[in-house]
Parts: structure tokens; sequence; C-alpha cells
């Protein structure tokens, strides 16, 4: 890997590049970093053409929950241009009949004015335990909530809720990838990452502790340090 490879980040639902800001302000030395934008389509398919209508030609790739979704997609589109993968906190399958309800019940709201982002009532949701009165780090992801706000997230959980099982394009996916989930993850539990990484061939496997949905902003040292190493990896 030369110095500098273009690296592309996919924020979750609800979040935006302050989700990564720690790695962009880290990983500059290594590489040249883009936050890709997951606002403006509602369905899988059209917001990864958006993306690699947007990258360069060949670029390293990571994705964070509703990130690594569209990093699936990506990779069923254009597994060529992608040099490496990196999957935080995030699922292969597809959403159940009962979350997909639920995401359906969101938007029905939303769409009768009672967006509410992220509430202090969800963060336990998001965040480890021990986070909680961290009112810094709750700050960030409500104000991020906030910026994203009702329109997108009726078109990114629209997106969520149809996207496809990836489990049977985990066996495709050639180039080195790294899997990280925090032990803790409520949302996205650890099995979900054990079984990404059993199937997809070339896959590391790494468990940050006391940490929940989002290691970026709860563990930001711990996450970028294993990117640059992934960057970095021959």
């Amino acid at each position: 890997m030369s110095a500098n490879i273009p690296l592309v980040l996919i924020p979750g639902t609800l979040c935006d590049a302050a989700l990564w800001r720690h790695q962009i302000d880290h990983l500059s030395d290594v590489a040249h970093v883009s936050v890709a934008d997951h606002t403006r389509h509602d369905s899988m398919a059209e917001i990864a053409r958006a993306i690699l209508a947007a990258a360069p030609p060949r670029f390293a790739l990571a994705g964070l929950s509703m990130g690594g979704f569209v990093a699936f997609e990506i990779m069923r589109q254009a597994p060529e241009r992608v040099d490496r993968l990196a999957l935080f906190d995030t699922s292969a399958r597809a959403d159940p009949p009962e979350m997909v309800q639920r995401r359906r019940d969101l938007t029905r709201l939303t769409h009768v004015g009672q967006f509410k982002g992220v509430t202090p009532r969800l963060l336990p949701s998001f965040i480890h335990p021990s986070r909680l009165s961290d009112q810094a780090l709750s700050r960030i992801i409500t104000e991020m909530a906030e910026r994203v706000g009702p329109e997108a997230f009726v078109r990114q959980q629209t997106a969520n809720a149809a996207r496809p099982d990836s489990r049977p394009d985990l066996a495709r996916i050639a180039c080195p990838t790294l899997v990280m989930c925090g032990r803790q993850d409520i949302l996205t539990p650890l099995e979900l990452s054990e079984e990404m990484a059993r199937g997809i061939p070339n896959a590391t496997l790494v468990v940050i502790e006391d940490c929940a949905h989002l290691p970026t902003l709860e563990r930001p040292q711990a996450a970028t340090a294993l990117l640059r190493y992934w960057l970095l990896r021959p």
C-alpha cells in the first residue's frame, strides 16, 4: 500500500463526518480522506452509485453500521475499485420483518412532524454505559442527527429496510478486510461481526473492549490505530 491512498468513509444512519473526526484528523499522513454523502437517495443501489461516481478510480473503503450496508452494495457494483475494506459495527444480514416494520413506523412518525433524532432515551442503544455521563460525546451524537435531519432520515430508513441480504456475497470479497465491533454493541451484536469475518476469505476480526455501537467516537484512538494498521498493511 502506497502512502496517501484515497480513503472513503461512510457514516451510519443519522451520522455525518463528525463520526469520523478523529480518523480524519489523524490519518491524513497516510490517506486522502473523504466522507461519503449517504443522505440524498432512498435505495442502497442509488447511494452506492452516487458514492462510486464521486470516488477515485481505486480506494480504501470503511463503513460503520448503515455505512457497512452501503459498503456491501459498493462491493457488489464495483469490487475491482475497492483496494481494502473495513466494516465497523454492521451486519451482512437483511432486516428481519420486525425491524422493517420498526423503520416504517419511524418513517411515518417523521412524515407527521415527529422526528426526534437521537434523544437521551436512545443514547444507551448507541454508546457504552460508562459513557452515558459524557456530555460532550452525547452532544456530538445528537447534533449529528439534527444536521442530517428528518428528510434524509426517511430516505436512509427506506434504504436500510429494503437492503438485500449480503451473506451470499461475502465469499466473493477478495480484498483485505477488517471487521471491527464494540464488545458491548447491542444494535449490531458481536456475533454478526463474527459471521462476517467467517464468511469473508481474507478478513480479520477485532473486538474493541468497553465500547458499544460507535467505536470511532467512543474509542477513537483505538479505531484510528486499527485503521492505520489496515491502511499500511501490505
